[in-house]
């Protein structure tokens, strides 16, 4: 009986050691549960960023794509992938999807939203009201809202100098401008360039055409035909991926006549390679770049390091290295290049102020 009741108490103990193994296992587990919840907690502090395009789309290897480029670049420093909680864009078809994107941005919990180009200033400015809790950001356009910061860019002060290298590397003395939507921004490109070009031969004809669209290649390559077939040999594009269209014409053009002087000068990004005729021969005399991408950036971290500039606008120009010509790659002689640089660096001091508008 007495082995009976040891062996019960044996039973007993035993039993409560292992309850107790099994609970002390469950505290041992704590930590890695605590330590687990710290990566949720840090993958929910990283700040996020999206985009809304205009209808030009994020691959009009121009100012949607140098936007996303930089939108890319933000979260590639900040070890983010594309999507929710990262970074990301929406694409806009028509005017129609401004509003229902940026909207679509702030139900997926993004930090930051930008809307890309003046056309969409009344569907931010309408989508910021309605949240005024939530950072948003719009290129080339302003709206008065404690929640958004307006970038602007001194256009006119890049074009000019496009406007002098199309003026000096003219041989028929008639250059082009191609526009797309004939709105401020677009009127800031032509008034420079115009300006820039007579700069240093008063006497130039000079040639401007707006497409109406910054969508519509096949407007673009139109125009630059009518342009080219009556003399112009230097176009000036501002037209998203309507200038697109522009270079095709160009690059036929070449093709058929390898002796041609036909030039484009690209726009907001690098368009060397839309240039590219074969392995020896390009279009791209030069390109007038926007740091749309090194704007998005700045503003990007200013925001998640706690220094939104809501309501503010912020103007990048030559002096804050905000817009300049791309290198050249040789097309551009450096007797050229000199009269360029000098006129860089009067407008950057403030010597040469740059008009907006076309003067009359």
């Amino acid at each position: 009986m007495k082995k009976r009741k040891f062996g019960l108490v044996l039973s007993s103990v035993l039993a409560a050691s292992a309850i107790l193994g099994a609970c002390g296992t469950k505290d041992e587990d704590k930590p890695a549960k605590e330590n687990e919840t710290s990566g949720e907690s840090k993958k929910e502090d990283a700040f996020s960023v999206a985009m809304v395009t205009d209808v030009g789309g994020v691959d009009d290897k121009s100012f949607n794509q140098s936007a996303w480029e930089g939108v890319q670049a933000y979260g590639k420093e900040h070890n983010l992938e594309k999507g929710d909680g990262g970074f990301d864009y929406l694409q806009s078809k028509t005017d129609a999807d401004y509003e229902t994107n940026l909207n679509n941005l702030l139900r997926r919990d993004f930090d930051l939203v930008y809307g890309i180009g003046f056309m969409m200033a009344d569907a931010v400015d309408a989508v910021a009201a309605e949240n005024p809790e939530k950072h948003f950001a719009l290129i080339d356009a302003e709206v008065k809202e404690d929640n958004v910061v307006n970038v602007l860019f001194k256009e006119q002060e890049g074009a000019f100098l496009a406007g002098v290298a199309a003026a000096k590397m003219s041989k028929s003395g008639k250059i082009g401008f191609v526009g797309g939507v004939d709105i401020p921004v677009i009127n800031r490109f032509e008034a420079g360039f115009v300006e820039g070009a007579k700069a240093v031969n008063p006497n130039i004809d000079i040639q401007s055409k707006y497409t109406g669209a910054f969508d519509k290649a096949d407007l673009g390559k139109i125009t630059a035909n009518s342009m080219y077939s009556s003399g112009v040999d230097v176009i000036f594009h501002a037209a998203g991926a309507t200038g697109n269209g522009v270079f095709s014409e160009a690059k036929e053009r070449k093709k058929k006549d390898p002796k041609a002087n036909v030039w484009v000068i690209g726009v907001d990004a690098d368009q060397y390679e839309e240039g590219k005729v074969d392995d020896k021969t390009n279009v791209t005399l030069t390109s007038m770049l926007k740091g749309v991408n090194t704007a998005v950036i700045d503003i990007s971290n200013k925001a998640k390091n706690g220094e939104f500039p809501g309501g503010k606008t912020l103007t990048y120009g030559l002096a804050e290295d905000g817009v300049k010509l791309a290198d050249s790659r040789g097309a551009i002689p450096e007797d050229v290049q000199k009269v360029i640089d000098e006129y860089k660096e009067k407008i950057a001091k403030g010597e040469i102020k740059v008009p907006e508008k076309v003067k009359k």
